[in-house]
């Protein structure tokens, strides 16, 4: 533990979301992290990012793995109560997959692939656009997990790429990340664009196929971060510090050997986190094209969500408060917790 003031709560509920970027709190948890720095941590396991944001306002639990937008969403109060909400850590970057099925993706590159177009989304965008004009079908249904998401931004950015306009070519809903796959192959939905192991688990059951990623959209950006409540923050700041150490812990430990990736995987594999959405991978991919999901790189700051700024703010109808973005997005709470001493 750090040798600074102890923790003021030592039992701590945190909110996830089935998905693979919640491994930090996961290997955390069952690798001893948390523990190590004092604290007994509960992950309660929540299918919709709805059902989290309001737990988290509503003060039932003490933080949440939330998409990257939310909170700032939450404090303008665009998203369900006004809450002011901080974001103090990056729990993960990079992997989100765009999917279609395979009436509408046929024949398209994969990300990546050696084929024309494969490494870039703009190619397959355009692909989708001409098939829409030409078999003048009703409007194609994707499907992204919340309207203030990356997922969404993400979605019509790729559209756009395609010239096609995501408020009348196409229809959009939301759905929670574990129903996607489902809906595809029940003819529910005609694609989506989901956090793994979603996208994989698709195209491995061959209901989908993975036309592009968020790592190819928006390099580099953060995909879900830590939520905290302003007030929770202000209460619990020893707390807080010890909650991104362990954090912070157990993102070193998953880069430092294979074998901590499989035992990773293993454990996002028990039931009460992703279960057998795990069946199709045989180890944590992490950095692996075309995916490329990161769990590194988790200092936040309100310059790497500018993207993010742009769309809310088109959401909103007005330009978003440039101190509230940064307040929502500091690192100062990240730079207090890694500058204290440890034992």
């Amino acid at each position: 533990m750090s040798m600074s003031q102890a923790p003021e709560l030592s039992r701590l509920t945190l909110g996830i979301v089935p998905l693979l970027d919640a491994a930090l709190p996961i290997v955390a948890r069952e690798g001893g992290f948390f523990a190590a720095e004092g604290l007994e941590v509960t992950l309660s396991r929540e299918s919709a990012w709805s059902t989290l944001r309001d737990k988290l306002a509503a003060g039932l639990l003490d933080g949440a793995q939330l998409l990257a937008p939310l909170p700032l969403a939450m404090s303008l109060g665009a998203s369900g109560t006004p809450c002011d909400v901080l974001a103090p850590l990056v729990l993960g970057r990079h992997g989100n997959t765009l999917v279609l099925s395979p009436y509408w993706s046929e024949g398209m590159a994969a990300p990546l692939d050696d084929s024309p177009g494969g490494r870039d989304p703009a190619v397959n965008a355009r692909d989708f656009a001409e098939r829409l004009r030409r078999r003048g079908t009703t409007r194609p249904r994707l499907a992204m997990v919340h309207p203030f998401s990356s997922h969404h931004y993400q979605l019509r950015d790729w559209l756009a790429l395609g010239g096609l306009d995501p408020d009348t070519d196409v229809e959009l809903v939301a759905l929670p990340p574990s129903r996607m796959v489902e809906a595809l192959e029940q003819g529910r939905i005609d694609g989506f664009c989901v956090g793994e192991p979603w996208g994989s688990q698709a195209a491995q059951r061959g209901g989908g196929r993975i036309v592009a990623t968020g790592a190819a959209l928006w390099p580099g950006h953060p995909e879900k971060v830590l939520g905290v409540t302003h007030d929770w923050a202000e209460r619990h700041p020893a707390t807080l510090a010890a909650l991104i150490r362990a954090l912070i812990a157990a993102a070193g430990w998953l880069t430092e050997a294979p074998e901590h990736r499989r035992l990773a995987r293993d454990w996002l594999a028990l039931p009460p986190y992703l279960d057998r959405a795990m069946d199709h991978l045989p180890t944590l991919p992490l950095d692996e094209p075309p995916i490329e999901q990161r769990l590194t790189g988790l200092r936040p700051g309100a310059d790497e969500l500018a993207r993010v700024v742009e769309h809310l703010a088109r959401q909103l109808g007005e330009p978003l408060d440039r101190a509230a973005v940064e307040t929502c997005y500091s690192p100062v709470h990240i730079d207090a917790a890694t500058h204290q001493e440890r034992a």
